[in-house]
C-alpha cells in the first residue's frame, strides 16, 4: 500500500494544498505550527474516521469554511501481486459527512476506514499503554477489522444489543425483556471475545520480537488479555444475570466485552504504572509496529506508517532502530514529520527518501536533498 496523493481543502490551516509522497521514507519538514501534523492527521481521519487530536467540530475545519475535504489516492497490491489504483474522498462538517470510494458513494464511514490502512505514532500514542482501556480496545478492534472478515458481524451485533440493554436498564424494563437482550448480548459477546483473544495470542510473539529489535531496555515478557468479566469462572450469560440488579441501580451494563482490556508484562517491573515516559512511548511503538507487521503478514502488504514528530518522541538511538526496522520491510511507505532532518536518517541505508517543506498553507518538495539511498 503506497499513498501517491493527499489533497486537503479547508483542513485546519490549509485552504487548499496537496502532497505527492514517494516510496520509502517521506520527511515533512517545517517550523512548529506550520501544519506538518495536519497532513498525517488527514490521513488518519480517512483511515479511522476520526482525528487523533480531537473531534472534527473542534478545530479541524478551517475558520470560515463550512466543511473540510480530504482526498487520498493510493496504490494497493492484491494477493497475487497485481497493483491497482484506489481513490477515496471525504467531506466532513463536524455533524455530517459524505464520502466516496473508487467513484461510488459510501453509506458508512467504515467503508472508507476499511479501504485505507494507516498506522499512526504521535505524541498521544503513549495512551495506548498508560491511558484508559478504550484505547486498547480500539487497538484490538482495528487490527481485527482489517484482518478478520468474520469480526465485524459480532462487533456490530454486540454494540446494538448493549445499547438496547442499557436503554432497558435506564427505563426500568422488565426481566423478560432483559432476558431476551441478555441472550443476544452473551452470544455476540462470546464470539467477539473469542476473536479478540485469538488476535492477541497471535500478536504476542510479534510484539516480543519487535520490542527486542527496537530497544535493549524494553524487556517485555507477555501480553495478557482481560475479557471484561470473570470468564474463567462464568459464562457471559451468567455474569449478566448475576449483575442484573447492580446494573439496574447503575443504569448501565457493568460486565462484558465493552469492559475488555489487555496488559503488557515487563521484566522486573510490577506493571505499566512503573514505566518511565520514555519506556511507555517505546512500548506503544512496539505494539503499533507489531500490529503493522501482523497486518502485512496476513494481507500481503504493509499499511502506511505515519510517525509524527519522531525526533521529539524518541531519542536518536531509538529513532535509528525504528527507521532501520521499517527500512527492512519490503514495500513499506513511511511519513515522518520533524522541524529539521533527523540525524538518525543518515544511518539508514537502502531506503529511498523524499523531502517536503511545509509552511503556512502550502507543501513543496525540496530538491537536492540527499537521502540515505543517495537520491532526493
Amino acid at each position: 500500500m503506497r499513498v501517491t496523493r493527499v489533497q486537503l481543502r479547508d483542513f485546519r490551516r490549509f485552504h487548499e494544498t496537496a502532497l505527492e509522497p514517494g516510496p520509502g521514507l517521506n520527511l515533512l519538514l517545517g517550523s512548529n505550527g506550520a501544519g506538518k501534523t495536519s497532513v498525517l492527521e488527514a490521513l488518519h481521519l480517512m483511515a479511522y474516521g476520526r482525528s487523533f487530536r480531537g473531534r472534527v467540530r473542534d478545530g479541524l475545519v478551517r475558520d470560515g469554511a463550512d466543511a473540510l475535504e480530504v482526498f487520498v489516492q493510493w496504490e494497493q497490491a492484491d494477493g497475487v501481486g497485481v497493483t491497482g489504483l484506489r481513490r477515496a474522498g471525504l467531506r466532513h462538517a463536524g455533524d455530517s459527512w459524505t464520502g466516496r470510494l473508487d467513484g461510488q458513494d459510501v453509506a458508512q464511514l467504515g467503508e472508507l476506514c476499511a479501504a485505507l490502512a494507516v498506522v499512526t505514532f504521535e505524541p498521544g500514542s503513549h495512551a495506548l499503554i498508560s491511558g484508559a482501556a478504550d484505547n486498547r480496545r480500539r487497538f484490538m478492534d482495528w487490527g481485527l477489522f482489517h484482518v478478520e472478515q468474520e469480526f465485524l458481524g459480532p462487533w456490530r451485533r454486540y454494540a446494538r444489543a448493549l445499547r438496547q440493554r442499557n436503554a432497558l436498564l435506564k427505563s426500568g424494563g422488565g426481566n423478560a425483556q432483559l432476558d431476551a437482550w441478555d441472550h443476544e448480548l452473551s452470544e455476540a459477546g462470546e464470539a467477539l471475545t473469542a476473536h479478540r483473544e485469538a488476535y492477541l495470542a497471535q500478536l504476542e510473539p510479534q510484539v516480543l520480537d519487535t520490542a527486542r529489535q527496537l530497544s535493549d531496555s524494553l524487556q517485555l515478557q507477555g501480553l495478557e488479555f482481560q475479557p471484561g468479566w470473570r470468564r474463567s469462572e462464568l459464562s457471559l450469560a451468567d455474569a449478566l444475570l448475576l449483575g442484573r440488579e447492580r446494573d439496574r441501580a447503575l443504569g448501565y451494563t457493568g460486565v462484558g466485552p465493552h469492559r475488555a482490556d489487555w496488559r503488557l508484562g515487563f521484566v522486573g517491573l510490577p506493571g505499566r504504572d512503573a514505566l518511565s515516559r520514555g519506556q511507555t512511548k517505546l512500548a506503544a511503538m512496539a505494539m503499533l509496529m507489531a500490529q503493522a507487521r501482523d497486518f502485512a503478514r496476513r494481507r500481503g502488504h504493509w499499511p502506511v506508517m505515519a510517525l509524527d514528530d519522531l525526533p521529539s518522541e524518541l531519542d536518536r538511538g531509538h529513532q535509528q532502530r525504528v527507521l532501520a526496522f521499517l527500512a527492512g520491510q519490503p514495500g513499506v511507505q513511511i511519513l515522518v514529520t520533524a522541524t529539521e532532518t533527523p540525524p538518525a536518517v543518515e544511518s539508514i541505508q537502502g531506503l529511498a527518501m523524499s523531502v517536503f517543506h511545509v509552511e503556512q498553507g502550502s507543501i513543496a518538495p525540496l530538491d537536492g536533498v540527499p537521502g540515505p539511498g543517495g537520491g532526493a
